[in-house]
Protein backbone atom coordinates (compact mmCIF):
# COMPACT_ATOMS: atom_id res chain seq x y z
CA UNK A 1 0.00 0.00 0.00
CA UNK A 2 1.03 3.29 -0.85
CA UNK A 3 1.77 6.17 1.89
CA UNK A 4 2.74 4.40 4.82
CA UNK A 5 5.40 6.09 5.80
CA UNK A 6 3.99 8.76 6.95
CA UNK A 7 2.14 6.77 9.57
CA UNK A 8 4.93 7.18 12.82
CA UNK A 9 5.07 5.60 16.28
CA UNK A 10 2.85 7.50 18.61
CA UNK A 11 3.24 5.54 21.91
CA UNK A 12 6.04 5.56 24.33
CA UNK A 13 7.59 2.31 25.11
CA UNK A 14 8.95 2.45 29.36
CA UNK A 15 12.31 2.32 30.90
CA UNK A 16 13.24 0.17 33.50
CA UNK A 17 10.53 -2.27 33.50
CA UNK A 18 11.25 -6.01 34.45
CA UNK A 19 8.63 -7.55 32.03
CA UNK A 20 8.56 -10.33 34.88
CA UNK A 21 4.76 -10.45 34.04
CA UNK A 22 5.40 -12.85 30.92
CA UNK A 23 6.66 -15.23 33.34
CA UNK A 24 2.72 -15.89 34.24
CA UNK A 25 1.08 -17.98 31.73
CA UNK A 26 -2.78 -17.30 33.19
CA UNK A 27 -4.73 -15.03 35.31
CA UNK A 28 -6.02 -16.50 38.74
CA UNK A 29 -8.66 -14.49 39.91
CA UNK A 30 -11.16 -12.55 37.95
CA UNK A 31 -10.76 -8.33 38.72
CA UNK A 32 -12.86 -5.88 39.80
CA UNK A 33 -15.44 -5.28 36.86
CA UNK A 34 -17.22 -2.13 35.87
CA UNK A 35 -19.41 -1.75 32.65
CA UNK A 36 -19.59 1.39 30.73
CA UNK A 37 -21.82 0.10 28.71
CA UNK A 38 -24.17 2.86 29.95
CA UNK A 39 -21.70 5.83 29.28
CA UNK A 40 -19.33 4.60 26.72
CA UNK A 41 -21.34 2.25 25.08
CA UNK A 42 -24.20 4.63 24.71
CA UNK A 43 -22.41 7.47 23.42
CA UNK A 44 -21.26 5.27 20.15
CA UNK A 45 -24.81 4.60 19.36
CA UNK A 46 -26.44 5.82 16.51
CA UNK A 47 -29.56 6.06 18.54
CA UNK A 48 -28.71 6.43 22.38
CA UNK A 49 -30.75 4.60 24.72
CA UNK A 50 -34.04 5.97 25.70
CA UNK A 51 -34.23 6.67 29.66
CA UNK A 52 -36.63 3.30 29.57
CA UNK A 53 -34.03 1.34 27.66
CA UNK A 54 -31.16 2.35 29.66
CA UNK A 55 -33.06 1.12 32.76
CA UNK A 56 -33.20 -2.42 31.17
CA UNK A 57 -30.09 -2.67 30.50
CA UNK A 58 -29.04 -1.36 33.77
CA UNK A 59 -31.20 -4.17 35.44
CA UNK A 60 -29.69 -6.45 33.19
CA UNK A 61 -26.19 -5.45 33.74
CA UNK A 62 -26.87 -5.99 37.50
CA UNK A 63 -28.57 -9.51 37.23
CA UNK A 64 -25.28 -10.89 35.42
CA UNK A 65 -23.24 -9.35 38.16
CA UNK A 66 -21.60 -6.53 37.91
CA UNK A 67 -20.73 -4.14 41.35
CA UNK A 68 -19.59 -1.45 39.62
CA UNK A 69 -21.66 0.19 37.07
CA UNK A 70 -20.96 3.80 35.15
CA UNK A 71 -23.97 5.13 34.34
CA UNK A 72 -23.67 8.43 32.30
CA UNK A 73 -22.29 11.77 32.08
CA UNK A 74 -24.78 13.55 34.12
CA UNK A 75 -23.95 17.21 33.14
CA UNK A 76 -23.69 15.79 29.55
CA UNK A 77 -27.69 15.35 28.84
CA UNK A 78 -30.46 15.83 30.72
CA UNK A 79 -32.12 12.29 30.01
CA UNK A 80 -28.35 11.51 31.84
CA UNK A 81 -29.12 13.45 34.30
CA UNK A 82 -32.57 12.12 34.49
CA UNK A 83 -31.26 8.80 34.62
CA UNK A 84 -29.27 9.27 37.52
CA UNK A 85 -31.85 10.78 39.73
CA UNK A 86 -34.15 8.07 38.73
CA UNK A 87 -32.37 4.92 40.03
CA UNK A 88 -31.35 7.63 42.83
CA UNK A 89 -35.41 8.78 43.62
CA UNK A 90 -36.55 5.04 42.94
CA UNK A 91 -33.88 3.16 44.35
CA UNK A 92 -33.07 0.85 41.56
CA UNK A 93 -29.46 0.40 42.66
CA UNK A 94 -28.96 -2.84 44.28
CA UNK A 95 -27.22 -2.46 47.80
CA UNK A 96 -23.93 -4.22 46.94
CA UNK A 97 -24.29 -1.94 43.02
CA UNK A 98 -21.75 1.08 43.39
CA UNK A 99 -22.97 3.52 39.89
CA UNK A 100 -20.00 5.27 38.69
CA UNK A 101 -20.66 8.81 36.40
CA UNK A 102 -18.12 10.94 34.38
CA UNK A 103 -16.55 14.47 34.69
CA UNK A 104 -14.53 16.78 32.81
CA UNK A 105 -12.23 19.21 35.27
CA UNK A 106 -14.14 21.74 34.66
CA UNK A 107 -16.68 23.72 37.70
CA UNK A 108 -19.87 23.61 36.30
CA UNK A 109 -19.31 20.22 35.28
CA UNK A 110 -18.32 18.75 38.56
CA UNK A 111 -20.67 20.77 40.33
CA UNK A 112 -23.30 18.74 38.21
CA UNK A 113 -22.29 15.88 38.98
CA UNK A 114 -22.19 15.83 42.55
CA UNK A 115 -25.63 17.33 42.05
CA UNK A 116 -27.09 14.32 40.27
CA UNK A 117 -25.27 12.14 42.94
CA UNK A 118 -27.47 13.50 45.75
CA UNK A 119 -28.88 10.97 48.18
CA UNK A 120 -26.79 8.11 46.47
CA UNK A 121 -25.39 5.56 48.85
CA UNK A 122 -22.04 4.87 47.09
CA UNK A 123 -20.53 6.08 43.96
CA UNK A 124 -17.28 6.39 42.08
CA UNK A 125 -16.44 9.86 40.41
CA UNK A 126 -14.36 9.52 37.60
CA UNK A 127 -12.60 12.69 36.55
CA UNK A 128 -10.38 12.43 33.47
CA UNK A 129 -8.31 15.13 31.37
CA UNK A 130 -6.09 14.04 28.24
CA UNK A 131 -2.64 13.76 28.68
CA UNK A 132 -1.26 12.88 25.06
CA UNK A 133 1.33 14.01 23.44
CA UNK A 134 -1.29 14.51 20.18
CA UNK A 135 -3.88 16.07 22.72
CA UNK A 136 -1.35 18.40 24.14
CA UNK A 137 -0.10 20.43 21.16
CA UNK A 138 -3.06 20.34 18.66
CA UNK A 139 -6.13 20.65 20.60
CA UNK A 140 -5.39 22.38 24.17
CA UNK A 141 -1.98 23.46 22.52
CA UNK A 142 -0.69 23.92 26.22
CA UNK A 143 2.24 22.64 28.13
CA UNK A 144 2.63 20.13 30.22
CA UNK A 145 2.84 21.63 33.45
CA UNK A 146 -0.64 23.56 32.27
CA UNK A 147 -2.33 19.94 31.48
CA UNK A 148 -0.81 19.03 35.10
CA UNK A 149 -3.08 21.91 36.62
CA UNK A 150 -5.90 21.47 34.57
CA UNK A 151 -6.36 17.50 36.41
CA UNK A 152 -5.41 19.17 40.05
CA UNK A 153 -7.96 21.47 39.93
CA UNK A 154 -10.42 19.23 39.04
CA UNK A 155 -9.33 17.06 41.78
CA UNK A 156 -9.51 19.38 44.63
CA UNK A 157 -13.07 20.48 43.26
CA UNK A 158 -13.98 16.86 43.68
CA UNK A 159 -12.36 16.96 47.39
CA UNK A 160 -14.25 19.89 48.38
CA UNK A 161 -17.73 18.48 46.85
CA UNK A 162 -17.09 14.79 48.36
CA UNK A 163 -16.56 16.57 52.12
CA UNK A 164 -20.47 18.16 51.69
CA UNK A 165 -22.11 15.07 49.85
CA UNK A 166 -23.99 12.44 51.97
CA UNK A 167 -22.84 8.71 50.68
CA UNK A 168 -19.21 7.08 50.26
CA UNK A 169 -17.77 8.82 47.02
CA UNK A 170 -14.98 7.25 45.73
CA UNK A 171 -12.58 8.85 43.36
CA UNK A 172 -11.36 7.51 40.23
CA UNK A 173 -8.92 9.93 38.02
CA UNK A 174 -8.34 8.79 33.75
CA UNK A 175 -5.03 10.62 31.90
CA UNK A 176 -7.17 10.20 28.53
CA UNK A 177 -5.50 9.01 25.98
CA UNK A 178 -2.83 7.40 28.27
CA UNK A 179 -1.38 5.30 25.76
CA UNK A 180 0.00 8.05 23.24
CA UNK A 181 1.26 10.06 26.59
CA UNK A 182 4.91 9.80 28.06
CA UNK A 183 4.98 7.03 30.74
CA UNK A 184 7.14 9.56 33.01
CA UNK A 185 4.46 12.21 32.23
CA UNK A 186 1.18 10.35 32.81
CA UNK A 187 3.27 8.81 36.24
CA UNK A 188 3.54 12.65 37.34
CA UNK A 189 0.24 14.02 36.71
CA UNK A 190 -1.65 10.58 38.23
CA UNK A 191 0.75 11.65 41.31
CA UNK A 192 -0.39 14.90 41.05
CA UNK A 193 -4.07 14.23 41.87
CA UNK A 194 -3.08 11.20 44.36
CA UNK A 195 -1.27 14.22 46.30
CA UNK A 196 -4.53 15.63 46.06
CA UNK A 197 -6.69 12.97 46.78
CA UNK A 198 -4.01 11.48 49.91
CA UNK A 199 -6.00 7.91 49.58
CA UNK A 200 -6.18 5.34 52.55
CA UNK A 201 -6.82 1.32 52.59
CA UNK A 202 -10.61 2.70 53.61
CA UNK A 203 -11.04 5.28 51.25
CA UNK A 204 -8.59 3.90 47.68
CA UNK A 205 -8.39 5.67 44.50
CA UNK A 206 -8.89 4.05 41.54
CA UNK A 207 -6.51 5.24 38.68
CA UNK A 208 -7.43 4.33 35.17
CA UNK A 209 -5.25 3.61 32.73
CA UNK A 210 -7.20 3.99 28.74
CA UNK A 211 -5.97 2.73 26.06
CA UNK A 212 -8.27 5.73 24.68
CA UNK A 213 -6.41 5.08 21.17
CA UNK A 214 -4.69 1.65 20.13
CA UNK A 215 -1.27 2.39 18.89
CA UNK A 216 0.89 -0.61 20.25
CA UNK A 217 1.49 -4.09 20.20
CA UNK A 218 -0.29 -6.01 23.51
CA UNK A 219 3.15 -6.34 25.54
CA UNK A 220 3.71 -2.63 25.00
CA UNK A 221 0.58 -1.80 26.85
CA UNK A 222 1.35 -4.51 29.45
CA UNK A 223 5.00 -3.04 29.95
CA UNK A 224 3.13 0.48 30.25
CA UNK A 225 1.01 -0.22 33.28
CA UNK A 226 3.61 -2.41 34.96
CA UNK A 227 5.63 0.81 35.12
CA UNK A 228 2.52 2.77 36.25
CA UNK A 229 2.51 -0.06 39.42
CA UNK A 230 5.89 0.78 40.09
CA UNK A 231 5.96 4.38 40.03
CA UNK A 232 2.84 5.41 41.26
CA UNK A 233 2.95 6.94 45.25
CA UNK A 234 0.73 5.51 47.82
CA UNK A 235 0.73 2.09 45.37
CA UNK A 236 -1.35 0.19 48.20
CA UNK A 237 -4.20 2.58 48.40
CA UNK A 238 -4.29 2.53 44.45
CA UNK A 239 -6.62 0.59 42.36
CA UNK A 240 -5.36 0.03 38.90
CA UNK A 241 -8.06 0.43 36.01
CA UNK A 242 -7.61 -0.56 32.42
CA UNK A 243 -9.64 0.47 30.07
CA UNK A 244 -8.58 -0.64 26.10
CA UNK A 245 -10.24 0.39 23.00
CA UNK A 246 -10.38 -1.94 20.30
CA UNK A 247 -8.48 -0.25 17.11
CA UNK A 248 -5.86 -2.95 16.57
CA UNK A 249 -7.59 -5.52 17.05
CA UNK A 250 -5.88 -6.41 20.60
CA UNK A 251 -8.69 -5.27 23.27
CA UNK A 252 -8.40 -8.67 24.71
CA UNK A 253 -5.24 -9.14 24.84
CA UNK A 254 -4.13 -5.24 26.28
CA UNK A 255 -6.41 -6.44 29.18
CA UNK A 256 -5.26 -9.53 29.76
CA UNK A 257 -1.29 -8.80 29.69
CA UNK A 258 -2.29 -5.51 31.08
CA UNK A 259 -4.02 -7.55 34.16
CA UNK A 260 -0.91 -10.19 34.12
CA UNK A 261 1.19 -6.95 34.51
CA UNK A 262 -0.49 -5.59 37.59
CA UNK A 263 -3.79 -4.47 36.57
CA UNK A 264 -6.31 -4.67 38.96
CA UNK A 265 -9.70 -3.63 37.30
CA UNK A 266 -11.02 -3.72 34.12
CA UNK A 267 -13.76 -1.66 32.07
CA UNK A 268 -15.23 -2.60 29.48
CA UNK A 269 -18.87 -3.19 27.63
CA UNK A 270 -21.21 -6.33 26.88
CA UNK A 271 -19.90 -7.64 23.40
CA UNK A 272 -17.44 -4.30 22.90
CA UNK A 273 -19.91 -1.78 21.76
CA UNK A 274 -18.12 1.52 21.99
CA UNK A 275 -16.14 4.41 19.60
CA UNK A 276 -15.02 3.59 16.52
CA UNK A 277 -13.97 -0.28 16.31
CA UNK A 278 -15.37 -0.46 20.58
CA UNK A 279 -14.33 -1.13 24.21
CA UNK A 280 -12.79 -4.88 25.33
CA UNK A 281 -15.80 -7.14 24.96
CA UNK A 282 -16.30 -7.93 28.92
CA UNK A 283 -18.04 -11.58 27.98
CA UNK A 284 -14.87 -12.40 25.88
CA UNK A 285 -12.39 -11.77 28.21
CA UNK A 286 -14.66 -13.20 31.20
CA UNK A 287 -15.26 -16.92 29.20
CA UNK A 288 -11.59 -16.71 28.32
CA UNK A 289 -10.78 -16.95 32.39
CA UNK A 290 -13.64 -19.49 33.03
CA UNK A 291 -12.92 -21.99 30.13
CA UNK A 292 -8.89 -22.13 31.95
CA UNK A 293 -10.69 -23.21 35.59
CA UNK A 294 -11.47 -19.36 36.43
CA UNK A 295 -14.91 -18.23 38.03
CA UNK A 296 -15.10 -14.82 36.30
CA UNK A 297 -17.92 -13.62 39.07
CA UNK A 298 -20.13 -12.80 36.36
CA UNK A 299 -23.45 -14.52 35.19
CA UNK A 300 -23.24 -15.37 31.47
CA UNK A 301 -25.26 -19.08 31.79
CA UNK A 302 -27.98 -17.54 29.46
CA UNK A 303 -26.14 -15.40 26.56
CA UNK A 304 -29.34 -16.12 24.12
CA UNK A 305 -31.17 -13.85 26.46
CA UNK A 306 -28.13 -11.24 27.34
CA UNK A 307 -28.03 -10.92 23.55
CA UNK A 308 -31.43 -10.46 22.62
CA UNK A 309 -31.87 -7.55 25.33
CA UNK A 310 -28.65 -5.89 24.05
CA UNK A 311 -29.68 -6.37 20.52
CA UNK A 312 -32.95 -4.26 21.35
CA UNK A 313 -32.08 -1.49 23.26
CA UNK A 314 -28.99 -1.02 21.35
CA UNK A 315 -30.38 -1.62 18.01
CA UNK A 316 -27.00 -3.05 17.34
CA UNK A 317 -26.14 -6.57 16.32
CA UNK A 318 -24.27 -9.17 17.48
CA UNK A 319 -21.66 -10.73 14.83
CA UNK A 320 -22.63 -14.54 14.01
CA UNK A 321 -18.86 -15.18 14.75
CA UNK A 322 -18.52 -12.73 17.74
CA UNK A 323 -16.39 -15.50 20.60
CA UNK A 324 -18.78 -16.81 22.91
CA UNK A 325 -21.67 -14.69 21.60
CA UNK A 326 -22.27 -15.53 18.15
CA UNK A 327 -24.65 -17.39 16.89
CA UNK A 328 -21.87 -19.99 14.69
CA UNK A 329 -19.06 -19.42 17.13
CA UNK A 330 -19.86 -22.99 18.51
CA UNK A 331 -21.08 -24.68 15.15
CA UNK A 332 -19.18 -27.30 12.92
CA UNK A 333 -19.94 -27.57 9.25
CA UNK A 334 -17.15 -29.49 8.50
CA UNK A 335 -17.17 -33.52 8.34
CA UNK A 336 -14.04 -33.63 10.41
CA UNK A 337 -14.99 -31.22 12.93
CA UNK A 338 -18.06 -32.53 13.87
CA UNK A 339 -17.00 -36.22 13.34
CA UNK A 340 -14.60 -35.08 16.33
CA UNK A 341 -16.68 -33.51 18.59
CA UNK A 342 -19.55 -36.30 18.13
CA UNK A 343 -16.96 -38.79 19.33
CA UNK A 344 -15.68 -36.44 22.11
CA UNK A 345 -19.00 -36.03 22.99
CA UNK A 346 -19.71 -39.98 23.35
CA UNK A 347 -16.48 -40.41 25.12
CA UNK A 348 -17.37 -38.15 28.12
CA UNK A 349 -20.33 -40.05 28.92
CA UNK A 350 -18.53 -43.57 27.95
CA UNK A 351 -16.07 -42.31 30.24
CA UNK A 352 -17.72 -40.45 33.09
CA UNK A 353 -15.81 -37.89 31.94
CA UNK A 354 -16.52 -34.14 33.68
CA UNK A 355 -13.59 -32.08 32.42
CA UNK A 356 -14.09 -30.28 29.26
CA UNK A 357 -11.66 -31.47 26.43
CA UNK A 358 -14.45 -31.93 23.37
CA UNK A 359 -12.19 -31.32 20.02
CA UNK A 360 -12.53 -27.78 18.60
CA UNK A 361 -15.25 -26.46 21.54
CA UNK A 362 -12.90 -24.68 23.98
CA UNK A 363 -15.77 -24.27 26.28
CA UNK A 364 -19.34 -26.49 26.93
CA UNK A 365 -21.84 -24.62 25.09
CA UNK A 366 -24.36 -25.66 27.36
CA UNK A 367 -22.48 -23.66 30.07
CA UNK A 368 -23.96 -20.37 28.18
CA UNK A 369 -27.07 -21.28 27.35
CA UNK A 370 -26.70 -22.86 24.01
CA UNK A 371 -28.23 -26.27 22.93
CA UNK A 372 -26.19 -28.65 21.39
CA UNK A 373 -28.35 -30.21 18.96
CA UNK A 374 -29.37 -26.48 17.57
CA UNK A 375 -25.79 -24.81 18.04
CA UNK A 376 -22.99 -27.49 17.58
CA UNK A 377 -23.87 -29.59 15.10
CA UNK A 378 -24.74 -27.82 11.59
CA UNK A 379 -25.62 -29.81 8.31
CA UNK A 380 -24.80 -28.29 4.82
CA UNK A 381 -23.08 -29.51 2.00
CA UNK A 382 -19.37 -29.86 3.86
CA UNK A 383 -20.63 -31.46 6.66
CA UNK A 384 -20.14 -35.40 6.95
CA UNK A 385 -21.23 -38.77 8.16
CA UNK A 386 -20.51 -38.00 11.63
CA UNK A 387 -22.06 -35.35 12.07
CA UNK A 388 -25.43 -36.77 10.56
CA UNK A 389 -25.58 -39.62 12.61
CA UNK A 390 -24.87 -37.22 15.56
CA UNK A 391 -28.19 -35.45 14.89
CA UNK A 392 -30.29 -38.66 14.10
CA UNK A 393 -28.96 -40.06 17.13
CA UNK A 394 -29.46 -37.57 19.25
CA UNK A 395 -32.61 -35.82 18.57
CA UNK A 396 -34.49 -38.64 16.97
CA UNK A 397 -32.83 -41.60 18.71
CA UNK A 398 -31.80 -43.62 15.31
CA UNK A 399 -28.30 -45.81 15.87
CA UNK A 400 -27.68 -45.57 12.02
CA UNK A 401 -25.08 -48.56 11.18
CA UNK A 402 -21.43 -46.84 10.98
CA UNK A 403 -21.56 -47.36 6.80
CA UNK A 404 -25.11 -46.36 6.17
CA UNK A 405 -24.37 -43.19 8.24
CA UNK A 406 -21.81 -43.19 5.26
CA UNK A 407 -24.25 -43.36 2.66
CA UNK A 408 -26.92 -41.17 3.81
CA UNK A 409 -24.13 -38.68 4.51
CA UNK A 410 -23.65 -38.29 1.21
CA UNK A 411 -27.12 -38.33 -0.16
CA UNK A 412 -28.33 -35.28 2.76
CA UNK A 413 -24.90 -33.45 1.81
CA UNK A 414 -25.99 -33.68 -2.09
CA UNK A 415 -29.56 -31.92 -0.91
CA UNK A 416 -27.97 -29.29 0.68
CA UNK A 417 -25.61 -28.46 -1.99
CA UNK A 418 -28.31 -28.79 -5.14
CA UNK A 419 -30.60 -26.60 -2.58
CA UNK A 420 -27.17 -24.47 -1.29
CA UNK A 421 -28.62 -23.50 2.10
CA UNK A 422 -28.52 -25.24 5.46
CA UNK A 423 -30.35 -27.94 6.24
CA UNK A 424 -32.18 -27.86 10.27
CA UNK A 425 -32.30 -31.19 12.00
CA UNK A 426 -35.47 -31.77 11.41
CA UNK A 427 -35.03 -31.29 7.84
CA UNK A 428 -32.43 -33.67 8.13
CA UNK A 429 -34.84 -36.15 9.78
CA UNK A 430 -38.01 -35.70 6.79
CA UNK A 431 -35.09 -36.96 4.55
CA UNK A 432 -34.54 -40.43 6.24
CA UNK A 433 -37.95 -40.80 6.50
CA UNK A 434 -38.68 -39.88 3.30
CA UNK A 435 -36.14 -41.60 1.32
CA UNK A 436 -35.35 -44.42 3.84
CA UNK A 437 -37.70 -45.79 5.88
CA UNK A 438 -40.63 -47.73 5.33
CA UNK A 439 -40.23 -47.20 1.43
CA UNK A 440 -42.88 -49.56 -0.66
CA UNK A 441 -43.06 -47.81 -3.87
CA UNK A 442 -42.28 -50.15 -6.53
CA UNK A 443 -42.44 -53.45 -4.20
CA UNK A 444 -44.33 -54.64 -1.21
CA UNK A 445 -44.75 -57.33 0.72
CA UNK A 446 -48.50 -57.44 1.04
CA UNK A 447 -48.68 -60.83 3.21
CA UNK A 448 -46.54 -63.96 4.79
CA UNK A 449 -47.36 -67.05 6.38
CA UNK A 450 -44.95 -68.84 8.41
CA UNK A 451 -43.82 -72.41 9.46
CA UNK A 452 -41.50 -74.02 11.13
CA UNK A 453 -40.28 -77.16 9.43
CA UNK A 454 -36.91 -77.92 11.31
CA UNK A 455 -34.66 -75.89 13.57
CA UNK A 456 -32.71 -74.78 10.42
CA UNK A 457 -35.82 -74.44 7.76
CA UNK A 458 -38.55 -72.09 7.64
CA UNK A 459 -41.22 -72.74 5.03
CA UNK A 460 -43.23 -69.31 3.76
CA UNK A 461 -45.98 -68.21 1.60
CA UNK A 462 -45.04 -64.88 0.96
CA UNK A 463 -47.67 -62.87 -1.60
CA UNK A 464 -46.38 -59.87 -3.34
CA UNK A 465 -47.17 -56.24 -5.21
CA UNK A 466 -44.87 -55.74 -7.34
CA UNK A 467 -45.75 -52.48 -10.05
CA UNK A 468 -49.14 -52.88 -9.31
CA UNK A 469 -48.99 -57.07 -9.71
CA UNK A 470 -49.35 -59.20 -6.80
CA UNK A 471 -47.99 -63.08 -6.80
CA UNK A 472 -48.13 -65.20 -4.28
CA UNK A 473 -44.74 -67.87 -4.28
CA UNK A 474 -43.75 -70.57 -1.62
CA UNK A 475 -40.18 -70.56 -0.57
CA UNK A 476 -37.74 -71.65 1.96
CA UNK A 477 -35.09 -70.28 4.25
CA UNK A 478 -33.15 -70.11 7.31
CA UNK A 479 -35.47 -67.58 8.80
CA UNK A 480 -37.98 -65.35 8.03
CA UNK A 481 -36.53 -62.91 6.56
CA UNK A 482 -34.61 -64.94 4.79
CA UNK A 483 -37.55 -66.47 3.60
CA UNK A 484 -39.64 -63.07 2.46
CA UNK A 485 -35.69 -62.37 0.87
CA UNK A 486 -36.27 -64.98 -1.42
CA UNK A 487 -40.05 -64.79 -2.51
CA UNK A 488 -38.61 -60.80 -3.36
CA UNK A 489 -35.52 -62.62 -5.69
CA UNK A 490 -38.12 -64.91 -7.26
CA UNK A 491 -40.55 -61.98 -8.07
CA UNK A 492 -38.10 -59.73 -9.27
CA UNK A 493 -35.80 -62.68 -10.73
CA UNK A 494 -32.55 -60.60 -9.93
CA UNK A 495 -29.74 -62.04 -7.52
CA UNK A 496 -28.48 -59.89 -4.31
CA UNK A 497 -26.73 -60.25 -1.29
CA UNK A 498 -28.48 -60.12 1.86
CA UNK A 499 -25.59 -57.88 3.55
CA UNK A 500 -26.10 -56.12 6.92
CA UNK A 501 -29.17 -56.68 9.55
CA UNK A 502 -28.76 -54.49 12.55
CA UNK A 503 -32.18 -53.59 14.72
CA UNK A 504 -32.71 -51.44 17.81
CA UNK A 505 -35.38 -50.15 20.00
CA UNK A 506 -36.54 -46.76 19.77
CA UNK A 507 -37.06 -46.02 23.49
CA UNK A 508 -36.59 -48.18 26.40
CA UNK A 509 -40.16 -49.77 27.19
CA UNK A 510 -41.94 -52.42 26.25
CA UNK A 511 -44.43 -51.24 23.49
CA UNK A 512 -41.44 -49.26 22.10
CA UNK A 513 -40.98 -49.32 18.44
CA UNK A 514 -38.12 -51.15 17.22
CA UNK A 515 -36.07 -49.51 14.13
CA UNK A 516 -34.15 -51.99 11.67
CA UNK A 517 -31.60 -51.16 9.28
CA UNK A 518 -30.50 -53.91 6.01
CA UNK A 519 -28.51 -53.19 3.48
CA UNK A 520 -28.18 -55.37 0.29
CA UNK A 521 -25.13 -55.72 -2.21
CA UNK A 522 -26.58 -55.89 -5.90
CA UNK A 523 -24.09 -55.73 -8.98
CA UNK A 524 -21.38 -54.51 -6.32
CA UNK A 525 -23.16 -51.52 -4.61
CA UNK A 526 -24.97 -51.37 -1.02
CA UNK A 527 -28.13 -50.57 -0.87
CA UNK A 528 -29.52 -49.49 2.60
CA UNK A 529 -33.19 -49.43 4.16
CA UNK A 530 -34.76 -48.61 7.21
CA UNK A 531 -37.95 -49.90 8.44
CA UNK A 532 -39.48 -49.04 11.90
CA UNK A 533 -42.57 -50.50 13.39
CA UNK A 534 -43.68 -52.05 16.72
CA UNK A 535 -43.24 -55.46 15.88
CA UNK A 536 -39.25 -56.43 15.21
CA UNK A 537 -40.08 -59.13 12.40
CA UNK A 538 -42.47 -56.64 10.28
CA UNK A 539 -39.78 -53.72 10.63
CA UNK A 540 -36.93 -56.12 9.71
CA UNK A 541 -39.14 -56.50 6.53
CA UNK A 542 -39.79 -53.13 5.61
CA UNK A 543 -36.28 -52.30 6.27
CA UNK A 544 -35.66 -55.24 3.59
CA UNK A 545 -38.49 -54.20 1.03
CA UNK A 546 -36.74 -50.28 1.39
CA UNK A 547 -33.67 -51.22 0.37
CA UNK A 548 -34.81 -53.00 -2.54
CA UNK A 549 -37.17 -50.17 -3.47
CA UNK A 550 -33.63 -47.93 -3.00
CA UNK A 551 -32.10 -50.44 -5.42
CA UNK A 552 -35.19 -50.63 -7.83
CA UNK A 553 -34.93 -46.42 -8.30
Amino acid sequence: MKNSKKYVKQYFEPQGVTMDWTKKSAIEKPPVWCSVDLRDGNQALIIPMSLEEKLEFFKLLCKVGFKEIEIGFPAASETEYEFCRKLIEEDLIPDDVTIQVLTQSREHIIAKTFEALKGAKRAIVHLYNSTSVAQRTQVFRREKKEIVDIAVFGAKLCKQYREKAEGKITFEYSPESFTGTEPEFAAEICNAVLDVWQPTADDKAIINLPVTVSHSMPHVYANQVEYMCKNLKNRENVVISLHPHNDRGCAVADSEMGLLAGGDRIEGTLFGNGERTGNVDIITLALNMFSQGVDPELDFTNLPEITKVYERVTRMKVSERQPYSGSLVFAAFSGSHQDAIAKGMKYRVEKGVNTWTVPYLPLDPADVGRVYEADVIRINSQSGKGGIGYILETQFKLVLPPKMREVFGYHVKSISDHAHKELLPQEVYDIFLRDFVNVQDKLQVVHADYEVANSDLVKAKVEISYLGESKTVEVEGNGRLDCVSNAIKEVLGKEYVLESYVQHALEEKSSSKAASYVCIMADGKPFWGTGIHADIMTSSIRALVTAINRMLA
